[in-house]
């Protein structure tokens, strides 16, 4: 395994870049990559049994420079899984438990004034950290849920008419569950279409729960998982699934995709929601050590990346039903 950097080629192939005004680090090779997005995967299943599918899904929405919401209901390990992901990557992790009386600042950060200096100081709130839980979220006023909207997309924080940049790398897990809706908010669309992915855990079948009854019998085990990487590294990995070769048939399948949505919803995939498509489909092919992107790579990522940000026409219809009839019916040219 080598961390060299490697080179793509091709007149109508492009990747989807960094971070714009983020120092670039030296990409990962694709094989090193690939095996540290495995290797994380791996350290997770110590902490959460038989969810090896939604561990990897995380690890690609956080590779694609993307935020995550988990919504299931309560018990199923999503906090659990959260803290384990946060725990295996070596970088700074803060949890905000979203209650009705939590205050924008209280996410932030807030401006203080020192009685000695007679000046303001910023007090940095719990959005600036590496991984940061928000931990049901729709337990927070709209207004408090906004103040993330800033952080998610644009990686800054304004308070007070300053602007300051969030560490990088910088990822949301969102948990929020979907009974107990009595003083609960429901999540603006404007606020769903920043999450790369929305994932599901489900109860584990009986043999899983055995395990992990039988794991967690004595002492948790996540209070023995090690880092197995650390920010830098994972910036790397980032570097090289940015320049994972995206040719144009392939863009112009994601972007049918989105138009299938549109024409097929109340409200369908926005643009947003098409580059994310994009990005997660350059992490998914270098999960099996490809360089490029293929129709299956965009496939495999469109229902976790496109259905939460569909409105259907009737109650009857999931976005799950609209990005399933988008993938029976639009070609692959």
């Amino acid at each position: 395994m080598t961390d060299d950097a490697r080179s793509d080629g091709g007149d109508a192939a492009v990747g989807t870049g960094g971070d714009a005004g983020q120092p670039t680090l030296d990409p990962l090779s694709v094989d090193a990559a690939a095996d540290l997005i495995h290797e994380i995967v791996d350290n997770v299943e110590r902490v959460i049994v038989g969810k090896r599918d939604a561990i990897e899904h995380i690890l690609v929405a956080t590779v694609a420079r993307g935020h995550v919401l988990l919504e299931d209901v309560p018990g199923t390990g999503k906090t659990m899984l959260a803290r384990s992901v946060a725990t295996s990557v070596d970088a700074s992790f803060r949890r905000v438990q979203f209650t009705p009386d939590l205050l924008p600042s209280d996410v932030t950060g807030v401006n203080v004034f020192n009685q000695k200096t007679q000046e303001f100081e910023f007090q940095s709130g719990p959005v600036f950290a590496n991984v940061v839980l928000a931990d049901e979220i729709n337990r927070a006023p709209p207004k408090t849920q906004s103040a993330l909207l800033e952080a998610m997309e644009e990686r800054q924080v304004t308070v007070d008419g300053d602007t300051r940049a969030l560490p990088e790398p910088f990822v949301v897990i969102a948990t929020q569950n979907d009974v107990e809706t009595g003083r609960t908010y429901e999540l603006p669309m404007a606020e769903i279409d920043r999450f790369a992915k929305k994932l599901r855990l489900g109860y584990p079948d009986d043999d899983q729960e055995a395990e992990i009854i039988g794991r967690t019998a004595g002492h948790h085990p996540i209070e023995e998982l090690d880092p197995v990487t650390d920010g830098e590294r994972l910036q790397r990995a980032r570097e090289t699934a940015s320049q994972v070769t995206l040719r144009e048939p392939v863009r112009n399948y994601i972007s049918r995709l989105a138009e299938h949505t549109r024409n097929n919803a109340q409200l369908g995939v926005s643009p947003r929601g098409s580059i994310a498509l994009a990005r997660t489909s350059q992490v998914r092919a270098l999960l099996d050590g490809r360089d490029y992107v293929t129709p299956d790579d965009v496939q495999a990522e469109a229902r976790t990346v496109f259905a939460h940000r569909i409105r259907p026409r009737t109650g009857s219809e999931s976005g799950e039903d609209v990005v399933a009839s988008a993938l029976e019916t639009v070609p692959v040219e």
